[in-house]
């Protein structure tokens, strides 16, 4: 007869691995719609570098907004290096399996890129000195994301239950594949929705008020706009990133009823779209970068 701890160990179960799917319903045509996101992959890695390179090599941009500006930019790199391999492999290859502690992994640096990344947004919103950057990345949602794979560590889940909902490890997605009480794992993630969606974005809200209170306050209207304009790409970024991500943590909640293909999409959207769009903005908006990256493809 088994004792009580054996029978414990052996009801105790992790998959050996996850299978992952691509775009749901699209599986016939991955090998086009891998085209875009290979294109969407390469410019979001070649934008941010060249940001990363042209501060680097340009004295004159060794100045606490290009710092903030660079720090976003790794970021983004690593947001992106996060998700490309699994998404890239499915789309190419259809390579759908991923080892349970890889997807664990994997899952850590994707959520803690992405509080990396709004604190990041918060201190540029807030200060233009450096001093803010270093708590932008050991706040303490950052310092806590290692919470996050050993939260799914101690679940038990369903041995038929390992299929995800994308090409990538999301925690909200592999804590519903588990056989167990997972109410600690959504209170954490309500915390950490709350702490960057919510807190976050309100606090950005905050400051550009009292930006723009001040702006106000000046006496010519030409000195009003070119004050205005230089928070034009760093309001740009804020709604890109944290649109999506809210829109994403709510569909994720609340719209398990909608199909599963609107469901990649967002995702996709969040992860994807920000690291492509940043460089284009601040390039676009912000002469100096714009010079400096022509200097360094030069």
């Amino acid at each position: 007869m088994l004792s009580s701890q054996s029978y414990v160990n052996i009801s105790f179960f992790q998959p050996a691995s996850f299978l992952m799917i691509g775009i749901p319903g699209l599986e016939a045509a991955h090998g086009w719609i891998s085209i875009p996101f290979s294109c969407m992959y390469t410019a979001a890695l070649t934008g941010n570098c060249l940001i990363l390179l042209a501060v680097r090599r340009t004295p004159s941009l060794h100045q606490p907004m290009y710092y903030f500006l660079s720090m976003l930019a790794l970021t983004d790199v690593g947001l992106t290096l996060s998700t490309m391999p699994t998404t890239l492999a499915v789309l190419w290859f259809d390579h759908r399996l991923i080892a349970f502690n890889a997807c664990l992994v994997q899952m850590f640096f994707l959520h803690s890129f992405s509080v990396v990344e709004s604190s990041v947004l918060l201190a540029m919103s807030f200060d233009r000195g450096a001093h803010p950057g270093l708590p932008a990345c050991t706040s303490p949602c950052t310092t806590s994301c290692p919470c996050w794979p050993s939260l799914l560590k101690r679940l038990n889940f369903c041995p038929n239950k390992n299929l995800l909902s994308h090409s990538f490890c999301f925690h909200p997605d592999i804590m519903r594949r588990a056989c167990a009480d997972i109410t600690i794992n959504i209170c954490y993630g309500l915390y950490v929705v709350v702490s960057t969606g919510g807190i976050d974005s309100l606090l950005i809200i905050l400051s550009y008020s009292l930006i723009l209170r001040t702006v106000l306050g000046l006496a010519s209207p030409r000195e009003r706009i070119r004050a205005l304009n230089t928070c034009v790409s760093h309001i740009l970024a804020v709604f890109v990133f944290f649109i999506p991500g809210i829109t994403m943590s709510m569909i994720h909640r609340f719209g398990r009823h909608l199909p599963h293909i609107v469901h990649a999409l967002v995702a996709y959207v969040y992860l994807m779209v920000p690291p492509v769009l940043n460089p284009i903005i601040y390039s676009v908006k912000s002469k100096p970068i714009r010079e400096a990256m022509l200097r360094v493809l030069r």
